[in-house]
C-alpha cells in the first residue's frame, strides 16, 4: 500500500499512543524499538507469530497475531507496512474513524527529528553499510541512535536509541521513502536499477537517488562508491555544483579513500562489495570528524547482520549460509563471496526469485547470475505484496542457469527444498541459502536433515 506523507511531519514525541500494522518487518520494528525506548505507547499487528515480535514484547509493546479492527484500542497513530493491502481490517478502521494514518517513512522522519541523521542508500549494500556505520560509530565512542533492515548478529537487534546527537539510518528506495528525510549527510552505496514496479522506468529510478542528494543539508556531505558508475556519476554532479563530497574505492589510488585505509583491518566476509561497505562507512565517520583508528575497531569487530552472508551452521562437514540477496549484481557478489569461502569445496546455492515484477524484468539475469554456483535448486517466486503471475515463475529463472540440466533443478515448493539440498550436498560442500523472502527457513532444515545441531 502506497500512503501520502503529510506536509507537516510531527515528532515522535507528538504522535502519542503508536499502533503499527505489519510490525514485524525490519522497517516498522526498528522504528517501534526506538519509540519503545523513549517511552512512547506501542502496540501492533503481524499476520504470523516470530521472534521480533515476541522482542517487541519483551520491551513493552502489546502485539497481536493477526490483524482485526477492535486491536486498534485506543491508539492516536497508525503507522502502515507497504506491504500491508486497503482491505485490511485495522487500516480500514483506522481511516474511518479519522486517525492519523502514516507510511513507514514519515514514522521513521517523526523518531529521526531533533538528531543529525546520516542516510545510507543505495540498491545494494545499504544494510550492511548502515550496520558497519553504526558499529564504527559506537567503537568512536559516538552513541549514535540507529534503524537498520536488519538484526545486527551481535545485539539481535535492528535499532537502537543512542544518547548522542547522531541517528544512523538506513534509507530505503524502494517506494521513495528517502526522499523525505532531509539527513545532514548520506552514503550513496550504488545505483542500478530496481524497483520498478514503482519507479517504472531505469531513469526515473536514477532520478530519484539524485532527488534524493538534493535533500541533504547544505552544510552536510555526500559519500559514494566510485567503482559503481550510478554512484560515481552523482558524486561528480554534485562536486561540480560546489558541495561536500568523498569517494571511495576498492582499488588504490581510485578514490578519495581507498584499501589501505583499512590496511590490517580483517573483515566479516570476503568479497569486494563488503569491502565497498566498509570503506563507505569509515570515511563516513571520519568525515564526522571521528578518528580511522576507532572506526577501523569497530569495522573490524563487526560480526555481520542476519541475512547477510551469514553462517547458519555445519553439520556433516557440509556448511549452510543465508543471505538477502536477490537482485543480479547481489546475486553475483555473495556467490563470489560464498566462492572463497567454499575453499576446495563446491557451493550449492537455493534461490528464490522475490517479488512477481521483479522476476518478470530481472528472471533471466538471475539465472545467469546463478551459473557461478556449481549447482542451483530454485524454488518458486515469493509474492510478498503482489498477486501470482502463472506466466512467470521460479522455472523462468531455473531455464536461465547456465549449468548442464542435471545440476539445476526447479523444486516450486519450499517446504522440498531442505531435501534437494541434503540430496546433492556432500562433505566440504557449501550451502547458500538466497532471496528476500522465505527461503531463509530452509538453511536450519538442512542442518537438521544433515543431522547437525547447528552453530
Amino acid at each position: 500500500m502506497k500512503l501520502a506523507v503529510p506536509d507537516r511531519m510531527l515528532p515522535a514525541a507528538e504522535l502519542g499512543h503508536v499502533h503499527f500494522i505489519g510490525i514485524g518487518g525490519a522497517g516498522l520494528s526498528a522504528i517501534a524499538r526506538i519509540m519503545l525506548a523513549r517511552g512512547i505507547p506501542v502496540s501492533g499487528s503481524d499476520g504470523v507469530d516470530s521472534p521480533t515480535l515476541a522482542g517487541l514484547r519483551a520491551l513493552g509493546a502489546r502485539v497481536h497475531v493477526g490483524h482485526a479492527a477492535e486491536q486498534l484500542g485506543d491508539v492516536d497513530t497508525v503507522v502502515v507496512s507497504t506491504a500491508v493491502r486497503e482491505d485490511n481490517p485495522e487500516y480500514v478502521a483506522a481511516v474511518a474513524r479519522g486517525l492519523r494514518v502514516l507510511p513507514r517513512s514519515a514514522a521513521l522522519a517523526a523518531v529521526m527529528a531533533g538528531r543529525r541523521v546520516v542516510a545510507v542508500a543505495g540498491t545494494h549494500g545499504k544494510t550492511t553499510t548502515t550496520a558497519l556505520l553504526t558499529v564504527a560509530l559506537e567503537a568512536a565512542g559516538a552513541e549514535p541512535t540507529y534503524a537498520i533492515g536488519a538484526d545486527l548478529a551481535a545485539t539481535g537487534s535492528n535499532a537502537g536509541e543512542g544518547s548522542g546527537e547522531l541517528f544512523v539510518a538506513e534509507a530505503d528506495e524502494s517506494d521513495g521513502a528517502f526522499l523525505h528525510y532531509a539527513p545532514y549527510a548520506a552514503i550513496v552505496t550504488n545505483i542500478e536499477a530496481d524497483h520498478l514496479d514503482h519507479w517504472e522506468t531505469e531513469a526515473a529510478y536514477a532520478r530519484a537517488f539524485e532527488e534524493f542528494a538534493d535533500t541533504l543539508d547544505p552544510d552536510g556531505f555526500l559519500v559514494c562508491c566510485a567503482d559503481d558508475p550510478g554512484a560515481a556519476a552523482l558524486a561528480e554532479r554534485h562536486l561540480r555544483a560546489g558541495r561536500r563530497v568523498v569517494t571511495v574505492s576498492t582499488r588504490p589510488g581510485a578514490a578519495d579513500v581507498g584499501p589501505e585505509a583499512l590496511a590490517g583491518t580483517s573483515l566479516w566476509s570476503p568479497g569486494d562489495h563488503y569491502l565497498a561497505d566498509a570503506l563507505l562507512a569509515l570515511a563516513a565517520g571520519r568525515t564526522l570528524g571521528y578518528a580511522d583508528a576507532d572506526l577501523a575497531r569497530g569495522i573490524g569487530s563487526f560480526g555481520g547482520t542476519r541475512r547477510r552472508m551469514e553462517r547458519k551452521g555445519e553439520a556433516r562437514g557440509v556448511r549452510v549460509y543465508d543471505s538477502y540477496a536477490h537482485h543480479p549484481t547481489e546475486i553475483a557478489g555473495d556467490l563470489a563471496a560464498a566462492r572463497t569461502l567454499a575453499g576446495d569445496g563446491r557451493l550449492l546455492v537455493a534461490f528464490q526469485p522475490h517479488l512477481v515484477s521483479r522476476t518478470r524484468t530481472f528472471g533471466t539475469a538471475m539465472g545467469q547470475a546463478l551459473g557461478a554456483a556449481d549447482e542451483v535448486v530454485v524454488c518458486d517466486v515469493y509474492l510478498a505484496r503482489e498477486d501470482a503471475d502463472p506466466a512467470v515463475t521460479g522455472a523462468l529463472v531455473a531455464a536461465a542457469v547456465p549449468l548442464p540440466a542435471e545440476r539445476v533443478a526447479f523444486v516450486p515448493a519450499l517446504d522440498d527444498v531442505p531435501a534437494a539440498l541434503v540430496a546433492r550436498a556432500r562433505r566440504g560442500d557449501l550451502v547458500l541459502t538466497l532471496g528476500a523472502g522465505s527461503i531463509t527457513e530452509v538453511g536450519p532444515r538442512v542442518l537438521e536433515l544433515l543431522g547437525g545441531a547447528g552453530a
